[in-house]
């Protein structure tokens, strides 16, 4: 086996783009890894991994094959009959393969297949030095990368995500050759910036990590990671709080920082009075501070900032920190209290000059059409009507006010603080936030009823009028995010256990829509509440997929396509229950197998078995025990016992066995056909009234 050491590769940069970090860095390791691979060099990973800081995306690896092993080819050429001639002789053929192969012929070697004798020409070469061939591994990975618009420095043809100043190259103790984006490889690194503003020099690989340390660089990414949450949490314990450390936040200052350290800071406690939510935007968003927040959760005028730098006057870059977020905060207060002077509900009058979409109105007309829906859906769930009816009111106004003008993010978190602050229920505020949740991937729903009527009436009325004014995505395009608002409405109805009618409540959605885009026999849009029930559906696909729920059992649940998203999610637990039953899966190949049957059938089926036609003992038992289980399945059925009825439809199983190996169910007799083609639809029935288990069926 061909010797092993240590490789080490360093692209020093300017900053990085923050976001992109870990994918370059991610990128620049797999295609280093790969083209090592592919060319047959042994490699040992161990517990490496992508290293990178804003200034260098390094790959290290603690053992590389010195040379690729020996390369082996096989070359096929003619067949013997092309080959040869009467005489055994080579024809022309023959000796231009030995001639491209540079050997007489003689010395080819010969093989057989499917069609006959060949010759065949095989070499064996010694595999190439892995020096040699590091350049061009280097090259192609950086080609490879995700770099959406290359920059280009100085008077050079080639580009990168930012410029590129130096180039580690590092086998064993030896430099590899190589020239990538105009540089040539040496051992000589950089130090941090400000801290260690000279040339690191590398004796090794191995000293790679240990060496930029000593220069004020960590360059592994959950060093940093660690060493800033623990002196985040440090410093808020000095405050007398604890630290908000969202993971979003976390990873892009770990991007920012070479040699992270926390300065504590402070801001006036009179901007306290501003909701905390603009207050935590601005730090986390603008500046990438971590907020200080008391035992409750309530923000305290503490908070955190990560230098680049060890400083030897930390009070001074506490106040540089101070200094750049009091402006936003100014800001906010003043949007605040200027809101607070207008009012929420006087805010409304706004929204009628607002377009929301050229079809389908203002932002008022989607308010009423919204404030409707809230007060059909609100009985249905046990919640106030009235209540529905005002949140809805006020749900939008807060769109025209000039804290969310500033903060987007804070929509229906500024109406809840105004509706508090004008004097509405605490119910209501509460709902105008929750409103918009889900917000985003993996977000809570709303908790409140009066939230979940509201988030689920919102989210109706934007699928509806989104797909009658042509709207449904395609491909990447969702301008109006109908995705993930079908997503979110399914998710509410589900996770709050609402056994809402979907189908009705599209209907009373569309309903209400604009004449333009209305359903009508002349835009032939009679499909329109199928799609967008279809396309809710679809949503649920991926849904169930991150839940474990296998793609077998979500088809049979959606091929009886229930009205209500509750009882499919009941449907969908029951059918995981059945599916683990040693019954099931017979069961589902005998339903497979009806299901066929009646397609196949000819004319009417009647609706009863007639029992004096029942000819065979095989087809009385099981009359006699399918009718017993429809009847002590109906009730089971009626609750949505779903459980209950398939555990007991699962007993049937020796019947419809014995049945399938003893009856001939396409008799000679048509009385006697039509009679076994009517017990088996009302088997058929039964069995696929929980969901269509022949899905389940291998």
């Amino acid at each position: 086996m061909s010797t092993m050491l240590p490789l080490l590769i360093e692209l020093g940069t300017e900053e990085l783009p923050v976001k992109a970090l870990p994918g370059l860095a991610q990128a620049f390791f797999e295609g280093v890894v790969d083209g090592l691979t592919k060319r047959g060099v042994a490699v040992e990973r161990g517990d490496a991994k992508p290293l990178s800081t804003p200034r260098r995306l390094a790959v290290l690896l603690p053992g590389v094959a010195v040379e690729q092993p020996e390369q082996h080819s096989e070359v096929l050429g003619p067949y013997l009959n092309i080959a040869l001639d009467a005489d055994g002789q080579p024809t022309k053929a023959l000796q231009g393969f030995a001639a491209k192969a540079g050997i007489d012929w003689t010395a080819l070697e010969r093989t057989s297949d499917a069609k006959g004798e060949r010759f065949v020409h095989r070499s064996t070469t010694p595999g190439a030095r892995t020096a040699t061939l590091l350049p061009e591994i280097l090259r192609e990975a950086i080609a490879a990368m995700p770099i959406p618009k290359p920059m280009r420095w100085g008077s050079h043809a080639y580009g990168f995500a930012r410029p590129v100043h130096w180039l580690v190259l590092l086998h064993g103790g030896d430099i590899v050759e190589a020239e990538v984006l105009g540089l040539k490889a040496d051992r000589m690194s950089r130090g941090h910036r400000f801290m260690h503003d000279k040339t690191v020099w590398l004796t090794s690989p191995e000293d790679y990590v240990s060496s930029l340390q000593a220069a004020f660089v960590l360059v592994d990414a959950d060093v940093r990671r660690t060493r800033i949450v623990e002196a985040v949490n440090a410093a808020a314990a000095q405050a007398g709080g604890q630290a908000r450390i969202t993971d979003d936040n976390l990873e892009q200052v770990v991007n920012l920082v070479e040699w992270p350290a926390a300065v504590l800071c402070s801001f006036e406690r009179e901007f306290l009075a501003v909701p905390q939510e603009a207050l935590i935007e601005t730090m986390e968003i603008n500046q990438k501070f971590f907020p200080v927040l008391d035992a409750g959760g309530r923000l305290t005028e503490k908070f955190i900032g990560i230098a680049n730098i060890e400083s030897r006057d930390v009070a001074e870059v506490a106040k540089g920190y101070e200094r750049v977020i009091r402006p936003r905060f100014s800001d906010a207060k003043f949007f605040f209290d200027e809101d607070l002077k207008q009012g929420l509900a006087s805010m409304g009058e706004g929204l009628k000059t607002v377009t929301y979409q050229a079809k389908l109105g203002s932002v008022a007309d989607k308010v009423q059409r919204v404030v409707a829906l809230a007060e059909a859906i609100a009985p249905q769930v046990g919640v106030d009507p009235v209540l529905a009816k005002r949140a809805a009111v006020l749900a939008k106004n807060d769109l025209q006010s000039r804290m969310v003008n500033e903060f987007p993010e804070l929509q229906g978190i500024a109406g809840r603080h105004y509706a508090l602050t004008g004097g509405e229920s605490p119910e209501v505020a509460l709902a105008i936030d929750e409103a918009y949740q889900p917000r985003f991937g993996g977000d809570d729903i709303a908790l409140s009823p009066l939230g979940k009527v509201l988030a689920i009436a919102e989210r109706v009325d934007t699928l509806a009028g989104g797909f009658a004014a042509g709207l449904k995505p395609t491909g990447n395009k969702d301008p109006f995010a109908l995705r993930r608002n079908a997503l979110g409405l399914a998710r509410t109805v589900i996770e709050s256990g609402f056994d809402l009618d979907l189908r009705a409540l599209i209907g009373t959605a569309i309903a209400g829509l604009p004449a333009a885009v209305a359903p009508s026999a002349e835009r032939k849009t009679d499909a329109l509440p199928q799609d967008l029930y279809d396309f809710i559906l679809d949503r649920l696909k991926g849904y169930y997929a991150d839940k474990g729920v296998p793609a077998t059992h979500f088809n049979a649940v959606a091929d009886l396509k229930p009205a209500s998203l509750y009882d499919f999610d009941r449907r969908i637990d029951a059918i995981g229950t059945f599916a683990a039953l040693p019954e099931a899966e017979a069961l589902a190949a005998a339903n497979k197998r009806i299901r066929n049957i009646l397609r196949k059938a000819d004319g009417d089926i009647p609706g009863m078995i007639d029992r004096a036609l029942l000819a065979e003992p095989a087809e009385s038992a099981l009359a006699e025990a399918v009718e017993a289980a429809i009847e002590e399945t109906s009730t089971s059925l009626h609750q949505k016992d779903y459980v209950s009825v398939l555990n007991r439809l699962a007993r049937l199983r020796p019947q419809v066995d014995a049945f399938f190996d003893a009856v001939m169910v396409n008799a000679e007799d048509p009385a006697l056909r039509a009679n076994r083609l009517a017990l088996l639809k009302r088997l058929g029935d039964r069995l696929g009234s929980v969901a269509a288990i022949e899905h389940l069926s291998s």
